[in-house]
């Protein structure tokens, strides 16, 4: 029996009164397809003074700056923390849209110069030479601990987690937990199904992606953080945005049950069960090269020569397309597919009755999003949806000083989050559903 139907639109429901916004200097490091996105949609925030656009590779930083009207670029090396001190003197924001490697000294450098922190993702380097998955989830502890008090000292917010996955899908598993009276399990359903002609196995970064499939799932189980099988426990849906087409999806390392299974008492009413399944295309070309022992970055001698199998599929796989004229000649030359899901299933109990609640996240697909923006699909809603976390500090949103995640907003910043995506159609209908 359906209970209830929520449709989130774009109206926006919080301009009703004028507020009056100091205008911020914002930092913005790393300049690709992530961190392009946040300064071009900054770069038209009345409230923001001026961005400094920064990364290693000067060209990338030209081009973008070029683009702009209150941006000038830099060159650093953000392995460095001094180098991001000097750079940061004075802003008020530091988005980190670096590779996660480099999270911590980002971390440092916004506390040295006081500023508030964005992340898209969170830093593996907390505990230095992290080599485990258990070193890295205690890594993670010691940032809500350490670093939470540390930014509360000087009075200012971080917040980690903050693109699409994670990032707006914490922020649509709060919004349905919400429904409940208590959580039992939540799902994370990811499919990316958009599939060029030319040999393009994935959208964002090839080493970024083989790496989480190199390495074991994580998920929250029976109230603990546990390792699972990459490419284990599959799960099959028919998805009405995808015609009904049954697909299946499986374990991935991310990180969304590691921050939600530590927050899952306070902030998902006592979830015992949290778990990111992932599939599509880029999942089906990793799968059996994970299970041929190609995704190993332990060398092996072949032939009397020591080789490293990921690097060498690496080598193999072209760089995702980041400039507009690429992505316009991938469309022209045709697309296989161009479909995909964005789902979070939160199942408990509501009025003493057993309930799904079915939450939907629509987004324009690969086609849509370059006529709109000149981005492929996964640039538009991963860096839409960092922006939107971004605009929250333009526009005082953040009244938490410490560290937090995607998946601690309150609940009427979720609500504004989830407006602001709203308009880039980037909009949630979320049904419950009773069990029986």
């Amino acid at each position: 029996m359906q209970l209830s139907i929520i449709i989130f639109q774009s109206t926006d429901i919080f301009t009703e009164r004028k507020m009056i916004f100091m205008k911020k200097k914002i930092l913005v490091l790393g300049v690709g397809a992530q961190g392009s996105t946040v300064a071009q949609r900054l770069d038209e925030e009345p409230n923001v003074a001026e961005i400094i656009c920064a990364d290693y590779d000067e060209k990338a930083v030209n081009n973008l700056v070029k683009i702009l009207k209150k941006a000038r670029g830099v060159k650093v090396d953000a392995t460095k923390k001094e180098e991001i001190v000097k750079i940061a003197q004075g802003v008020d924001l530091i988005v980190n849209a670096l590779p996660l490697y480099m999270g911590k000294q980002v971390l440092d450098a916004a506390i040295e110069v006081k500023a508030n922190y964005q992340d898209f993702s969170a830093p593996t380097n907390i505990i230095e030479d992290a080599e485990t998955t258990a070193e890295w989830i205690e890594g993670i502890r010691i940032m809500y601990s350490d670093y939470d008090k540390k930014f509360a000292e000087i009075g200012k917010t971080a917040i980690t987690a903050t693109g699409s996955a994670p990032g707006l899908i914490c922020v649509v598993a709060r919004r349905a937990v919400r429904e409940l009276d208590s959580c039992d399990t939540i799902n994370m359903l990811v499919y990316e199904g958009g599939e060029a002609k030319r040999f393009l196995p994935f959208w964002w970064s090839p080493a970024d992606a083989l790496e989480d499939m190199s390495e074991a799932g994580m998920a929250y189980i029976d109230g603990k953080i546990v390792e699972t099988e990459a490419f284990g426990l599959p799960v099959s849906r028919k998805f009405p945005e995808m015609d009904g087409k049954e697909v299946i999806m499986v374990e991935h390392h991310h990180d969304e049950p590691v921050h939600m299974g530590i927050n899952a008492e306070k902030y998902f009413k006592g979830a015992k069960n949290i778990y990111f399944k992932y599939g599509g295309v880029g999942m089906n070309f990793a799968r059996p090269l994970y299970r041929a022992g190609l995704l190993s970055q332990e060398d092996v001698m072949i032939d009397g020569d020591e080789v490293c199998p990921f690097d060498v599929i690496l080598a193999h796989i072209p760089p995702a397309p980041k400039y507009r004229e690429e992505i316009k000649e991938i469309i022209e030359e045709g697309l296989v597919a161009d479909e995909g899901a964005f789902v979070v299933e939160a199942y408990g109990k509501k009025n003493g009755k057993d309930v799904m609640v079915d939450a939907h996240i629509s987004a324009p697909g690969l086609a849509e999003a370059f006529e709109r923006s000149g981005l492929t699909g996964e640039m538009y809603l991963t860096g839409q949806s960092g922006f939107a976390f971004s605009k929250m500090f333009v526009d005082d949103k953040f009244t938490q000083h410490g560290l937090i995640s995607s998946d601690m907003l309150t609940e009427e910043q979720n609500d504004y989050y989830l407006n602001l995506v709203s308009k880039f159609d980037i909009t949630l209908e979320l049904e419950v559903k009773e069990i029986k």
